[in-house]
């Protein structure tokens, strides 16, 4: 059954508001908790509205990656992946990946997802929602490893070339 949209309006203007001043404090402090803390609220709506199979999957492990990634701001866990795998990047579902400290997984999942659940949810606010939170989760990549951030974005671009030309 479809969730209410009485209130959807104001909660999403609202959620958009905190994220937005979670985003550029955070930028301007450098602080990724900053970032996650106030995004988190629009990752807890995003769960309350999804309804499909795998837009309800994509919505709760978002909600997973964000609580992991505050544990590993909040306790200051550092472990560099590239370093422990020997490789720079990893192969992943026909991309490679960039890696770096663990702390930029969480949010490069919590990005592919919210693409995810743009791309296969009908409703205007899960979407809307996803927008919040792709942005989020690029900005706290970019709060902790902005060279990453770079090798992300030009990957992203890649990916978006390939599947133009193959239309």
């Amino acid at each position: 059954m479809a969730k209410s949209t009485k209130y959807a309006t104001p909660i999403c203007i609202t959620l958009s508001i905190i994220t937005v001043i979670g985003i550029v404090v955070g930028l301007f402090a450098r602080n990724p908790l900053i970032i996650a803390g106030l995004l988190l609220p629009a990752v807890i709506y995003e769960v309350y509205r999804t309804e499909g199979e795998s837009t309800i999957l994509s919505s709760w492990l978002i909600l997973g990656a964000i609580v992991a990634e505050l544990v590993l701001v909040i306790f200051k866990i550092n472990f560099d992946l590239a370093r422990f795998l020997g490789t720079s990047s990893q192969y992943i579902a026909g991309y490679y990946v960039p890696l770096g400290d663990i702390k930029v997984i969480f949010p490069t999942l919590m990005g592919v997802l919210s693409v995810i659940l743009f791309l296969r949810t009908a409703g205007i606010y899960t979407k809307w929602l996803s927008v919040l939170i792709f942005l989020g989760a690029i900005s706290i990549v970019y709060t902790i490893d902005p060279s990453l951030f770079q090798q992300l974005i030009k990957l992203v671009v890649q990916q978006g070339m390939n599947r133009i030309g193959n239309y």
